[in-house]
Protein backbone atom coordinates (compact mmCIF):
# COMPACT_ATOMS: atom_id res chain seq x y z
CA UNK A 1 0.00 0.00 0.00
CA UNK A 2 1.18 3.50 -0.81
CA UNK A 3 1.31 6.33 1.71
CA UNK A 4 0.06 9.54 0.12
CA UNK A 5 0.73 12.94 1.69
CA UNK A 6 -2.18 15.38 1.56
CA UNK A 7 -1.66 18.93 0.34
CA UNK A 8 -4.95 20.78 0.85
CA UNK A 9 -5.02 24.29 -0.58
CA UNK A 10 -6.89 27.27 0.81
CA UNK A 11 -6.21 30.91 -0.03
CA UNK A 12 -2.85 29.93 -1.50
CA UNK A 13 -1.71 28.11 1.64
CA UNK A 14 -1.52 24.44 2.63
CA UNK A 15 -4.02 23.73 5.41
CA UNK A 16 -5.59 20.98 7.45
CA UNK A 17 -9.21 21.23 8.54
CA UNK A 18 -10.96 19.28 11.30
CA UNK A 19 -13.94 17.41 9.92
CA UNK A 20 -13.71 19.32 6.66
CA UNK A 21 -15.06 22.46 8.33
CA UNK A 22 -13.75 25.84 7.14
CA UNK A 23 -14.36 27.10 10.67
CA UNK A 24 -11.99 24.50 12.11
CA UNK A 25 -8.64 25.09 10.46
CA UNK A 26 -5.92 23.57 12.62
CA UNK A 27 -2.79 23.71 10.46
CA UNK A 28 -1.60 26.34 7.97
CA UNK A 29 1.66 26.22 6.00
CA UNK A 30 2.06 29.45 4.08
CA UNK A 31 4.01 27.93 1.18
CA UNK A 32 2.56 24.65 -0.20
CA UNK A 33 5.81 24.04 -2.09
CA UNK A 34 7.60 23.94 1.27
CA UNK A 35 5.16 21.26 2.43
CA UNK A 36 5.81 19.26 -0.74
CA UNK A 37 9.55 19.52 -0.26
CA UNK A 38 9.30 18.50 3.39
CA UNK A 39 7.50 15.27 2.58
CA UNK A 40 9.63 14.64 -0.49
CA UNK A 41 12.81 14.85 1.56
CA UNK A 42 11.71 12.11 3.95
CA UNK A 43 10.80 9.78 1.09
CA UNK A 44 7.21 10.41 -0.04
CA UNK A 45 6.58 10.11 -3.77
CA UNK A 46 2.78 10.18 -3.84
CA UNK A 47 0.75 13.31 -3.13
CA UNK A 48 -2.93 14.17 -3.04
CA UNK A 49 -3.62 17.82 -3.85
CA UNK A 50 -7.06 19.34 -3.19
CA UNK A 51 -8.18 22.84 -4.09
CA UNK A 52 -10.58 23.46 -1.20
CA UNK A 53 -11.58 26.92 -2.46
CA UNK A 54 -12.57 25.54 -5.87
CA UNK A 55 -14.49 22.71 -4.22
CA UNK A 56 -16.70 25.21 -2.40
CA UNK A 57 -16.84 27.79 -5.18
CA UNK A 58 -14.88 30.30 -3.11
CA UNK A 59 -11.99 30.84 -5.51
CA UNK A 60 -9.18 28.94 -7.16
CA UNK A 61 -5.68 27.77 -6.38
CA UNK A 62 -5.02 26.65 -9.96
CA UNK A 63 -1.70 28.48 -10.11
CA UNK A 64 -0.47 26.73 -6.96
CA UNK A 65 -1.63 23.35 -8.28
CA UNK A 66 0.30 23.95 -11.51
CA UNK A 67 3.46 24.80 -9.59
CA UNK A 68 3.17 21.69 -7.44
CA UNK A 69 2.57 19.22 -10.26
CA UNK A 70 5.42 20.58 -12.37
CA UNK A 71 8.02 20.45 -9.60
CA UNK A 72 9.85 17.19 -10.17
CA UNK A 73 9.63 14.29 -12.63
CA UNK A 74 8.86 10.99 -10.95
CA UNK A 75 6.48 12.32 -8.31
CA UNK A 76 2.91 11.09 -8.47
CA UNK A 77 0.06 13.56 -7.99
CA UNK A 78 -3.66 13.04 -7.82
CA UNK A 79 -5.45 16.39 -7.99
CA UNK A 80 -9.01 17.30 -7.14
CA UNK A 81 -11.30 19.95 -5.76
CA UNK A 82 -13.94 21.66 -7.88
CA UNK A 83 -13.16 19.68 -11.04
CA UNK A 84 -16.49 19.88 -12.84
CA UNK A 85 -15.74 20.06 -16.56
CA UNK A 86 -13.83 17.94 -19.07
CA UNK A 87 -11.50 20.78 -20.01
CA UNK A 88 -10.23 21.05 -16.43
CA UNK A 89 -9.60 17.30 -16.31
CA UNK A 90 -7.55 17.49 -19.49
CA UNK A 91 -5.67 20.58 -18.29
CA UNK A 92 -4.65 18.94 -15.02
CA UNK A 93 -3.44 15.80 -16.75
CA UNK A 94 -1.47 17.83 -19.27
CA UNK A 95 0.00 19.86 -16.37
CA UNK A 96 1.56 16.84 -14.68
CA UNK A 97 -1.18 15.19 -12.64
CA UNK A 98 -1.13 11.40 -12.81
CA UNK A 99 -4.79 11.24 -11.92
CA UNK A 100 -7.66 13.68 -11.51
CA UNK A 101 -10.20 13.33 -8.73
CA UNK A 102 -13.79 14.22 -9.58
CA UNK A 103 -16.45 14.32 -6.90
CA UNK A 104 -19.61 16.35 -6.95
CA UNK A 105 -20.33 16.28 -10.67
CA UNK A 106 -19.28 12.64 -10.92
CA UNK A 107 -21.91 11.72 -8.35
CA UNK A 108 -24.61 14.02 -9.72
CA UNK A 109 -24.04 13.54 -13.48
CA UNK A 110 -23.23 9.91 -14.42
CA UNK A 111 -23.39 10.62 -18.16
CA UNK A 112 -20.67 13.25 -17.83
CA UNK A 113 -18.57 10.94 -15.68
CA UNK A 114 -18.79 8.09 -18.18
CA UNK A 115 -17.69 10.42 -20.98
CA UNK A 116 -14.70 11.78 -19.04
CA UNK A 117 -13.65 8.33 -17.80
CA UNK A 118 -13.73 6.92 -21.31
CA UNK A 119 -11.70 9.85 -22.65
CA UNK A 120 -9.01 9.26 -20.00
CA UNK A 121 -9.16 5.56 -19.07
CA UNK A 122 -7.37 4.73 -15.85
CA UNK A 123 -6.71 8.33 -14.93
CA UNK A 124 -10.00 9.55 -13.42
CA UNK A 125 -10.51 8.85 -9.73
CA UNK A 126 -13.99 9.28 -8.27
CA UNK A 127 -14.27 10.79 -4.81
CA UNK A 128 -16.96 9.15 -2.75
CA UNK A 129 -17.01 11.26 0.39
CA UNK A 130 -18.96 9.42 3.05
CA UNK A 131 -20.60 10.50 6.27
CA UNK A 132 -21.95 7.41 7.99
CA UNK A 133 -22.82 5.48 4.84
CA UNK A 134 -24.26 8.39 2.81
CA UNK A 135 -22.26 9.95 0.00
CA UNK A 136 -21.95 13.73 0.44
CA UNK A 137 -21.07 16.38 -2.14
CA UNK A 138 -20.35 20.11 -2.54
CA UNK A 139 -17.24 20.07 -0.38
CA UNK A 140 -18.93 17.75 2.16
CA UNK A 141 -21.74 20.25 2.77
CA UNK A 142 -24.64 18.47 1.03
CA UNK A 143 -26.06 14.99 1.39
CA UNK A 144 -26.62 13.27 -1.96
CA UNK A 145 -29.38 11.03 -0.67
CA UNK A 146 -27.47 8.06 -2.12
CA UNK A 147 -26.05 5.20 -0.11
CA UNK A 148 -22.45 4.23 -0.73
CA UNK A 149 -23.39 0.74 -1.92
CA UNK A 150 -25.58 2.23 -4.65
CA UNK A 151 -22.81 4.54 -5.82
CA UNK A 152 -20.21 1.77 -5.87
CA UNK A 153 -22.44 -0.44 -8.01
CA UNK A 154 -22.97 2.38 -10.53
CA UNK A 155 -19.23 3.08 -10.77
CA UNK A 156 -18.04 -0.49 -11.15
CA UNK A 157 -18.36 -0.78 -14.97
CA UNK A 158 -16.38 2.41 -15.69
CA UNK A 159 -12.65 2.48 -16.64
CA UNK A 160 -11.64 4.45 -13.56
CA UNK A 161 -8.22 4.91 -12.02
CA UNK A 162 -9.70 4.24 -8.60
CA UNK A 163 -12.03 5.43 -5.88
CA UNK A 164 -11.06 7.93 -3.20
CA UNK A 165 -13.25 7.16 -0.22
CA UNK A 166 -13.06 9.70 2.57
CA UNK A 167 -14.66 8.95 5.92
CA UNK A 168 -15.75 12.54 6.54
CA UNK A 169 -16.83 11.69 10.08
CA UNK A 170 -13.20 10.74 10.80
CA UNK A 171 -11.42 13.49 8.86
CA UNK A 172 -8.93 15.50 10.89
CA UNK A 173 -10.05 13.97 14.19
CA UNK A 174 -6.87 11.97 14.91
CA UNK A 175 -9.07 9.20 16.28
CA UNK A 176 -8.31 6.41 13.83
CA UNK A 177 -9.80 5.18 10.56
CA UNK A 178 -13.18 3.65 9.77
CA UNK A 179 -11.74 0.25 8.93
CA UNK A 180 -15.12 -1.46 8.54
CA UNK A 181 -16.12 1.11 5.91
CA UNK A 182 -12.93 0.57 3.94
CA UNK A 183 -13.24 -3.21 4.19
CA UNK A 184 -16.78 -2.98 2.82
CA UNK A 185 -15.63 -0.81 -0.09
CA UNK A 186 -12.87 -3.24 -1.07
CA UNK A 187 -15.35 -6.13 -1.01
CA UNK A 188 -17.85 -4.29 -3.21
CA UNK A 189 -15.74 -2.82 -6.01
CA UNK A 190 -13.14 -3.92 -8.52
CA UNK A 191 -11.49 -0.48 -8.47
CA UNK A 192 -8.44 0.55 -6.47
CA UNK A 193 -9.29 2.07 -3.11
CA UNK A 194 -7.59 5.24 -1.97
CA UNK A 195 -8.61 5.51 1.69
CA UNK A 196 -8.80 8.83 3.51
CA UNK A 197 -9.94 10.12 6.85
CA UNK A 198 -8.61 9.60 10.36
CA UNK A 199 -5.20 8.03 9.71
CA UNK A 200 -3.41 8.55 13.04
CA UNK A 201 -0.99 5.69 13.66
CA UNK A 202 1.13 3.16 11.82
CA UNK A 203 -1.41 0.56 12.97
CA UNK A 204 -4.11 2.48 11.07
CA UNK A 205 -1.99 2.23 7.94
CA UNK A 206 -1.29 -1.45 8.51
CA UNK A 207 -4.99 -2.04 9.00
CA UNK A 208 -5.86 -0.32 5.73
CA UNK A 209 -3.18 -2.33 3.98
CA UNK A 210 -4.56 -5.56 5.44
CA UNK A 211 -8.08 -4.93 4.10
CA UNK A 212 -6.73 -4.26 0.61
CA UNK A 213 -6.47 -0.49 0.23
CA UNK A 214 -4.23 0.55 -2.65
CA UNK A 215 -3.25 3.82 -1.02
CA UNK A 216 -3.87 5.86 2.12
CA UNK A 217 -4.06 9.64 2.20
CA UNK A 218 -2.49 11.12 5.33
CA UNK A 219 -3.00 14.71 6.40
CA UNK A 220 -3.46 15.93 9.95
CA UNK A 221 -1.28 13.25 11.57
CA UNK A 222 1.68 14.20 9.39
CA UNK A 223 1.31 17.96 9.81
CA UNK A 224 0.92 17.80 13.58
CA UNK A 225 3.73 15.29 14.07
CA UNK A 226 1.40 12.64 15.47
CA UNK A 227 2.87 10.30 12.87
CA UNK A 228 6.60 10.24 12.24
CA UNK A 229 6.86 10.93 8.51
CA UNK A 230 10.13 9.03 8.20
CA UNK A 231 8.63 5.91 9.77
CA UNK A 232 5.65 6.11 7.41
CA UNK A 233 7.86 6.63 4.37
CA UNK A 234 10.14 3.78 5.39
CA UNK A 235 7.25 1.32 5.52
CA UNK A 236 4.73 2.60 2.99
CA UNK A 237 6.31 5.08 0.57
CA UNK A 238 8.09 3.84 -2.54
Amino acid sequence: MKAIAAIDLREGACVQLVGGSYDAERVRVKDPLAALQRWREVGFRHFHVVDLDAALGRGSNADVVARLTSQEPGLVFTVGGGVRDAARVSSLLEGGASGVVVGTRAIEDPVWLADVANRHPGRVVVAADVRGREVVTRGWTLGSGRALDEVLAALDPLPLGGLLVTAVHKEGQLEGVDLSLMRDVVSRTRHRLYASGGVTTLEDLRGLSSVGAYGAVIGMALYTGRLDARDVAREFAE
